[in-house]
């Protein structure tokens, strides 16, 4: 007989991935009569080096009813265009990735084959100058998409701490409980293996139909309780640790992340309204952790308000997200450096995904199988690009060198032979990042194919020339015209410094 559907569900985990469960779940669930608990303890810290996001968050606010100003003025918040990427291809290169393109598909055609021609006939314009959210950037300039000219979207920088609490005020207005306290064990149900409760360490049970893990690294329930199994990624991403500071800002926020490639690993900067963020993601291999900290600090924008935090990871998944009567969120399920903003973006994909399924019944394999292979899909598309970023890079030393040696999976190196052939990218199912952004990050690192599509050949080479100078032309118009980002934020939503 199948099992009652979920009427309770216990999230243990504060932080960014449990408020953000703990608020989607009320707002969605809430309102049919399902019961959300969350239990965290104040006595645990959270790791919190999610600041930077990709668009997708404002579908995940917007869900929720926020006013983006508000929100933006409680988190300190910052609007993000896209990430500049500093020396990854060699030293002294930049390029920029940007959340938008390089113009309408001519012909059915996307337009970097025809750039790819006319660099073929020494055209020097480079590929960045074809997008809006980079002229825009490059000015520090900031304004929401207008309909009326070339598509962009935006994200944004915020202090993950304030907006865990922002999430959490929301959540409990809407009736979840919040329970103060650890873990001490949790027993499991013998037929099924499925998860009982959560017995406190002062004795209280807290139980649940559903369990919904946002434990971060020590992933109490899938891991340490289910036992379910990790998958090592690091043979393809050898970053094992990171340092994180705040620092003073230069008082003009960039609209833009950016990241620095350094010998062993990249440096981090994310502006807010009232500091930056900093971290250096580095292979400890390749670098002692004093060495990382004198580096990091080094390359500060202004004094340091704090200590270096230092964070060890192992890049990877697990192999099941859903198992029994439990899914993990955030890092208790895996953990993918930040270098494209994505950690966000996957808890906020898990949470959407798990209501999806809902009303779902705790044992169903079915359901839960669907939920793993999807969720998996995922986590793969997005470190297969991140493994791009390593993989191409030019620079010497050793950490580089041996990125650029190792075997890549399969599907990103189909990925890389197809590009390399006709300029075309193919895209997977679940892939989170769209041909632009391959361009981007291809082009920039200096991967360029041997070939465009043949339809590019076919208008008269000046006539394409003059029609790609007057599109760099209009968007630089665009952008000169467009408010500066820190009046733009003072305007809107400026927070008490």
């Amino acid at each position: 007989m199948a099992s009652a559907a979920i009427q309770t569900i216990t999230i243990l985990g504060g932080g960014t991935a449990g408020w953000m469960s703990a608020a989607l779940l009320a707002r969605r669930l809430g309102p049919g009569g399902v019961r959300i608990t969350l239990v965290e303890s104040d006595e645990i810290g959270t790791i919190g080096v999610g600041e930077a996001t990709v668009p997708l968050i404002r579908h995940f606010n917007d869900a929720l009813g926020i006013d983006e100003a508000d929100f933006l003025c409680a988190t300190q918040g910052t609007y993000k265009l896209g990430i500049e990427f500093c020396d990854w291809g060699r030293p002294g290169n930049t390029h920029f990735h940007g959340f938008g393109d390089y113009g309408e598909a001519i012909d059915g055609l996307s337009p970097h084959h025809y750039w790819l021609r006319r660099r073929g006939e020494g055209d020097a314009a480079a590929i960045d100058e074809h997008s809006l959210p980079y002229a825009l950037a490059r000015r520090g300039k900031f304004a929401p998409a207008d309909p009326r000219v070339p598509a962009y979207a935006h994200a944004y920088h915020f202090d993950a701490t304030l907006y865990a609490g922002y999430l959490r005020r929301l959540a409990e207005s809407w009736g979840v409980t919040r329970v103060e306290g650890r873990v001490r064990d949790v027993p499991l149900d013998g037929e099924t293996g499925h998860i009982r409760a959560l017995t406190m360490e002062d004795g209280r049970s807290i139980g649940g139909d559903f369990f919904i893990d946002c434990s971060g690294f020590a992933a109490l329930l899938i891991g340490r309780a289910l036992g379910t199994d990790y998958l090592d990624w690091s043979r393809w991403l050898p970053c094992d640790s990171a340092l994180a500071v705040p620092c003073v800002g230069d008082g003009a926020p960039a609209p833009f992340t950016r990241s620095t490639a350094r010998a062993a690993g990249w440096q981090w900067r994310i502006p807010l309204q009232h500091r930056e963020g900093n971290g250096y993601v580095y292979a400890s291999a390749h670098i002692s952790d004093a060495e990382a900290e004198v580096t990091l600090l080094a390359n500060l924008a202004g004094a340091p308000l704090a200590a270096p935090r230092r964070i060890r990871f192992t890049p990877g998944r697990r192999a099941q997200f859903w198992r029994g009567n439990c899914v993990a969120v955030g890092f208790a399920g895996g953990f993918l450096e930040p270098l494209e903003s994505s950690g966000i973006q996957l808890i906020q994909n898990a949470i959407s995904r798990f209501i999806e399924f809902f009303p779902a019944r705790p044992g169903d394999p079915a359901i839960a199988a669907e939920y793993n292979r999807v969720t998996a899909l995922e986590w793969e598309r997005i470190r297969d690009f991140l493994i791009a970023h390593y993989c191409l890079s030019q620079r010497s030393e050793p950490l580089w060198a041996a990125c650029r040696a190792m075997a890549i999976p399969e599907t990103l190196q189909h990925k890389l032979d197809v590009w390399r052939a006709c300029g075309r990218v193919p895209l997977y199912d679940q892939d989170s990042y769209l041909e632009p952004s391959w361009v981007a990050i291809l082009l920039g690192n200096g991967c360029v194919p041997d070939a465009w599509h043949p339809a590019a050949d076919m208008p008269p080479i000046d006539a394409l020339g003059a029609a790609m100078a007057r599109r760099r032309a209009d968007l630089v118009r665009l952008a000169q015209s467009a408010p500066d980002h820190r009046a733009y934020i003072a305007r809107t939503c400026k927070a008490e410094q």
